[in-house]
Order: structure tokens, then sequence, then C-alpha cells
């Protein structure tokens, strides 16, 4: 897909090297952005400008990396806070260390990257920040109580950020995925007891019947940051195949 709707738009992806990441830098740069990857690695596809290494959990280390992105573009117009690290269990089966970890990546990893781009955005004619939220964050989704929380977490300091900086005249929003596949999910499945049925339990959240592409997730994000979008702001937009907002019938009811 080639168009022009981020032509000259200067963008930083956080997790930006791989999975739902790499898509969006791929998705931006095909319609004319030019992106800087910010990853806790320095692997970057041909789309990228190029690419700075932080741990979202140093806030020195990301303070750094963002400037040196700005300094690589010539400014920021757009942050995409995407990284993000996942855990399973419920209350009982993670320590305090996983929940402090997970809160650290997810919610403060946002809160680190977004305030050390704050006065890039702020000097941009077109400034946005677009976070990576979940269905999770929607809907109570079995043995992810930890990561369900970081979620809502993101989802309320999308709003609180959005109505903090809009008349900086700074839009904030966020994408609600559903199951993506990627190696991560990939991975969950290959892990689990039985792969086929936990692939089929998988596919069969969405309403689709199928799991979400990165792909998908990357041209949602792209909307939300183009100008095309310069009037949405605290606003979540769902790529889950339905998946929160669908209740269908099963075989047994499609005739009542």
């Amino acid at each position: 897909m080639n168009s022009t709707e981020l032509d000259g738009l200067r963008a930083v992806v956080t997790g930006g090297a791989q999975g739902i990441g790499a898509a969006i830098v791929r998705a931006m740069a095909e319609r004319g952005a030019r992106v800087v990857s910010l990853d806790r690695v320095a692997e970057t596809g041909p789309d990228a400008v190029g690419s700075v290494v932080a741990d979202l959990t140093d806030d020195t280390a990301v303070r750094r990396a963002i400037d040196e992105a700005a300094e690589l573009l010539g400014g920021i117009d757009a942050l995409v806070n995407n990284a993000g690290i996942g855990l399973r269990g419920t209350i009982e089966d993670n320590d305090d260390a996983d929940w402090m970890r997970l809160l650290d990546v997810n919610v403060l990893g946002i809160v680190r990257a977004s305030r050390a781009a704050l006065t890039h955005l702020r000097a941009s004619d077109h400034a946005v920040i677009v976070n990576t939220c979940s269905i999770a964050g929607w809907a109570g989704i079995p043995d992810r109580a930890a990561y369900s929380t970081s979620k809502g977490a993101v989802q309320a300091l999308t709003l609180a950020m959005a109505a903090d900086h809009v008349h900086d005249g700074v839009r904030v929003n966020a994408v609600n995925p559903g199951t993506v596949d990627t190696v991560m999910a990939r991975g969950h499945i290959a892990a689990a007891a039985d792969p086929v049925a936990e692939l089929a339990a998988m596919e069969s959240r969405q309403a689709t019947g199928r799991m979400v592409s990165p792909e998908e997730v990357a041209h949602a994000v792209c909307y939300l940051v183009s100008p095309l979008a310069s009037s949405t702001t605290g606003t979540f937009l769902a790529v889950d195949g339905g998946m929160h907002g669908l209740r269908l019938r099963g075989p047994a009811a499609s005739g009542s």
C-alpha cells in the first residue's frame, strides 16, 4: 500500500523492532512518514530512518533516546507508544515483582516516552501520541489479571493525557487490538498443552473467526496519526475482530 497522507511526518515508534511495532514502522513509511524505532535492541528494518536504543524502565535512557530520535528526524510530530510485555496468571499466580515489572513497562514506559517527547511535540504543527492498548482493557479475559490491569491503566492514562495536552496542540488516542497473530502469540500457542485447541480458542474469541494481523493494527495507527484524524482525540479505536462489541448467537440459536 502506497499513499501520501503522512508525507513529511516525523515519528517515533517504541517497540518498533518486531511484531506490531515493525508493522507500524513499515505502514507509516509506506505512507510517506520518516520513522525512527525505539527499542531495547538496535535492529531495524529498511523502512525506518534509524533506530535508537533504550529500556523503557530507565528514564535517563528514554530521554536520551527520544532526543537522539528528534535529532535524526529534525523534530518529532508523532509518538507511537507500542512497546509492552505480557504476563499470564490470576492474582494468585503472579508475585509483586511480576506486577511491578509489568506496570513499569506497560504503563510507566508510556509515561516516560511521552514525557520526554512533549517538548518536541509542542513544537510540531501536527502533534499526536498513539498508545497501543488492548481488548484486555475493556473485557475480562481469564488468566490475564496483571496484564489487563496494565491495559486498563493505559486507557485511563490516554484520556488523562488527551485532556492535559489538548491545549498544547497534542492529540492523544489509542488502538485496542484483539488477539494479534505475532511471534509472541504463536509462542503461547506452541507452549499450550494442546496447541491445536489453543489456536482454535484464540481464533474463536474474535467474531471474525481469526486472529488480527499486525498490519491491521498498523493501518489503524496510521489513521490516528494522520491529519485525516485531526479532530480525533481521547478516542479508542478497536481492532479486535468484533471481540469487544459483538455478541453473536451460537449455531444452536441461529434459528431462534
